[in-house]
């Protein structure tokens, strides 16, 4: 999944997209999804293999990430999170957020910016979500 026209077509920044319910299994390499711009939210999604990273973004998307549950694969990447060849100065104020996650087999998220990010941004009108 790639949310986003390009690098360059910051219109996008008003997309508003939720991912909710689904199964990232064997096979799938990256882009699970992947965000250029606007405001996403990760719901309740199963994420048991991935080969490069599981959730990526460029252009300073908001992503809020609720009861997922993400197992590593037994080879290659751990990490969750990818923000392309961006240096953490760039993206250490993007708004990236991991909350009633369920993280196994060494899996892990980078979160940034503001922990409480979904407050901002109508946590009250946001799907409800279960723990990982």
């Amino acid at each position: 999944m790639l949310f986003g026209a390009s690098d360059s077509y910051s219109a996008d920044k008003k997309m508003q997209v939720t991912v909710a319910l689904n199964h990232f299994g064997k096979g799938l390499v990256e882009r699970m999804p992947r965000y250029r711009f606007g405001f996403i939210h990760v719901v309740n999604n199963d994420y048991n293999h991935w080969f490069l990273y599981a959730i990526g973004g460029t252009n300073n998307p908001i992503i809020i990430c609720q009861g997922n549950r993400y197992s590593a694969p037994g080879f290659g990447a751990k990490e969750v999170t990818y923000r392309g060849l961006l240096k953490p100065a760039q993206w250490k104020n993007s708004n990236w957020v991991s909350q009633g996650d369920h993280f196994e087999n060494g899996a892990f998220f980078t979160p940034s910016g503001n922990p409480s990010a979904n407050k901002q941004f109508g946590a009250n009108k946001m799907m409800p979500f279960k723990p990982g």
